[in-house]
């Protein structure tokens, strides 16, 4: 049985041999060493070569030629070797059997894995940052940041028809070139003697006769 495996990429190609491990809980690696491949690979490609050019076939021949260079034994055994290599450098949790990195993912004072024994400390201060996390969420959905926003677009910004300067519904003229602004609203005017409601052109009081 060959023991650290199932977690691990293969990067052998025809020169050689390299693999390299994870860790099983954050996804660290660590790579082997390059095993030169010196057995067989001139063979091989001199027969891989004679495929390609040999005629009809000769392109499966020579794929299977070149597989034989990177498999086979010498991949085998460059395979056991990085693996004992490898396993020093993590740990195996007896309770899930995960290979983990000793540095981040290994509680020392428990002997485990820390998906199996949590280290205390760093549990606390993540369940409190998470727990702060949605406070912040809970309160800032409580808070009313809308009340002061105008929905019916009574204060709506206008632009100037000349200059396309920003206006609101109140200006009468543009700040900046002194076009008036068509959307302004008329204000009401009123007898300054009686009261009464005057037309914008009216000069005098219909009701009494006051110059306004």
């Amino acid at each position: 049985m060959i023991q650290f495996v199932a977690n691990y990429d293969d990067l052998s190609t025809d020169k050689g041999f390299q693999f390299k491990f994870h860790c099983d809980k954050c996804r660290n690696g660590y790579m082997s060493r390059f095993q030169p491949n010196a057995i067989g690979i001139a063979g091989s490609f001199i027969q891989a070569a004679s495929s390609l050019f040999g005629g009809l076939g000769g392109a499966e021949s020579a794929a299977y030629h070149i597989q034989r260079a990177v498999g086979g034994k010498a991949h085998d055994e460059a395979l056991e070797k990085a693996v004992a290599e490898g396993k020093q450098q993590f740990k195996q949790c007896t309770r899930c059997g995960h290979w983990v990195c000793p540095d981040a993912c290994w509680n020392h004072s428990a002997g485990l894995c820390e998906d199996c024994a949590p280290d205390e400390q760093e549990e606390l201060r993540a369940q409190q940052s998470q727990a702060a996390k949605e406070q912040i969420y809970t309160k800032t959905r409580a808070q009313d940041y809308t009340q002061n926003l105008d929905f019916l677009n009574r204060g709506a910004l206008l632009q100037c028809p000349n200059c396309q300067a920003k206006l609101t519904a109140d200006q009468k003229f543009c700040a900046s070139c002194g076009t008036p602004n068509p959307a302004a609203k008329v204000q009401e005017r009123h007898c300054t003697s009686c009261g009464d409601k005057l037309k914008p052109e009216q000069k005098f009081c219909a009701n009494c006769g006051a110059k306004n």
